[in-house]
């Protein structure tokens, strides 16, 4: 490589900002991990953490969420659950923070966050669903007949969001506002 190619690739890289991947894959699996415990947790009430006990793979003590200690013991399990995803969240905008004041005014568009964000909730869905609900069995999307209908639909999302935001950020560009505005005031001086 010639040392004006090696200068022109050097120049593209000390240009290019920091890649948002990290922090918006772990915003992503803390963000869905909220969906999955907001929505299927306290709202539908679908799941708890071990509701599915009764049948597990690991021999967990049952905990069936219609008795006022089984739903005390899924409450607890849920809050560890959210604390996790509470973190992931936190860490997530750590990162994000540190590549922003590290990018001197280089920024991405929202597709490069957001892309990676979805790919992070897919993941979430991904991990949660083959370890919990198929390897050790402790809890299902939706017990009942059909509950191997809802744990691959839950998978299957995962992997429709993983693709999805995969294919999001590809599209991502980036700003130089910090040259914009040394361009502009040279150009008025």
């Amino acid at each position: 490589m010639s040392a004006g190619a090696r200068s022109e690739v050097s120049t593209a890289a000390a240009t290019t900002p920091r890649s948002l991947t990290t922090p918006g894959i772990v915003l992503g699996v803390g963000l869905g991990g909220f969906v999955d415990g907001i929505l299927l947790h306290q709202l539908l009430q679908w799941h708890h953490m071990l509701t599915s006990t009764d049948s597990d793979n690991i021999g967990i003590r049952y905990y069936p969420d219609t008795t006022v200690h089984g739903l005390e013991i899924n409450t607890v399990w849920d809050g560890v659950f959210h604390t996790f995803t509470w973190v992931m969240v936190l860490l997530g905008l750590a990162l994000l923070y540190s590549r922003v004041q590290q990018s001197r005014g280089r920024v991405w568009t929202s597709r490069a966050l957001w892309g990676w964000v979805l790919v992070g909730w897919g993941v979430f869905n991904l991990v949660e669903g083959v370890v919990d609900h198929h390897i050790l069995g402790i809890h299902h999307v939706r017990s009942g007949d059909n509950q191997i209908s809802w744990d691959l639909g839950f998978l299957a999302l995962g992997a429709l969001l993983v693709m999805g935001g995969w294919l999001l950020q590809r599209g991502a560009t980036f700003k130089d506002t910090a040259s914009a505005s040394v361009g502009s005031s040279r150009t008025r001086s």
